[in-house]
């Protein structure tokens, strides 16, 4: 039987308080989105498209998206395979690029360090980033290559 998850997400633009669009660069790019009662995200185009740096923007969120969905997707199997990890953080990079006339994302790289204990097994470890990858909702879902370049060392 399939599983189908669905997922609910309110944008608000309420710009035309500053003016309509009736100029590409006079009109607010911020909004808001909010998520079934949870804490409203304030964002805005990237400044490369005339957004503030002070929001959050859709490049910034799918970039995101994607570290987290691994992260997730990592802890789980960790959990599953008795591996005891201690902490993670990921400085993830996207890249976007005109390709076939139109400007889109071309790759994204997670590069997760992990600290795991002592008792884990180092690389069974390490070799469950490519499980985690195959399992990541998000990668699974773009169509450019998420690429992976995790550390994974015993915690001190």
């Amino acid at each position: 039987m399939a599983q189908i998850h669905e997922f609910i997400a309110l944008i608000d633009w309420k710009g035309a308080v500053n003016g309509p669009t009736t100029d590409y660069k006079s009109y607010s790019r911020d909004y808001e989105i909010s998520i079934d009662g949870r804490p409203v995200i304030k964002g805005s185009a990237a400044p490369a498209f005339l957004g503030t740096d002070d929001r959050y923007n859709p490049e910034d969120l799918l970039v995101a998206s994607l570290s987290a969905c691994h992260l997730l997707s990592y802890l789980a199997l960790c959990a599953r395979k008795n591996i005891s990890v201690t902490a993670y953080h990921d400085e993830a990079w996207g890249k976007m690029e005109m390709l076939d006339g139109k400007l889109r994302f071309s790759e994204v790289i997670l590069r997760p360090v992990v600290a795991i204990t002592k008792t884990s097994n180092l690389d069974k470890a390490r070799r469950l980033h490519h499980d985690a990858h195959e399992t990541c909702f998000i990668a699974n879902s773009v169509n450019f290559p998420v690429l992976n370049e995790a550390i994974v060392e015993y915690a001190d």
